[in-house]
């Protein structure tokens, strides 16, 4: 499966989750797959916890993050040891 075509499987929609990206034809945010991911969860686990889910979408999640990260800067230079 491609980039594009995971991608696919997001959507926004202000009258879902008030416009916060979701997994198509669902109500999980992607903020919660990757807020799980982030603290150790598994891919089965995540799968388990919200049985809607396929392990394409846990993809499609890092996949969307990545697109954020190449975006903008989310950690300021002073962090990370600039002057």
């Amino acid at each position: 499966m491609t980039r594009e075509q995971l991608l696919e499987r997001i959507t926004v929609d202000p009258t879902v989750c008030h416009g916060k990206p979701c997994f198509k034809g669902t109500r999980v945010m992607l903020s919660i797959v990757l807020d799980s991911l982030a603290e150790g969860s598994t891919p089965e686990e995540i799968l388990a916890d919200f049985p809607s889910l396929k392990p394409e979408d846990i993809l499609a999640a890092l996949a969307y993050a990545a697109e954020l990260a190449r975006e903008e800067d989310i950690i300021p230079l002073r962090s990370l040891g600039a002057q």
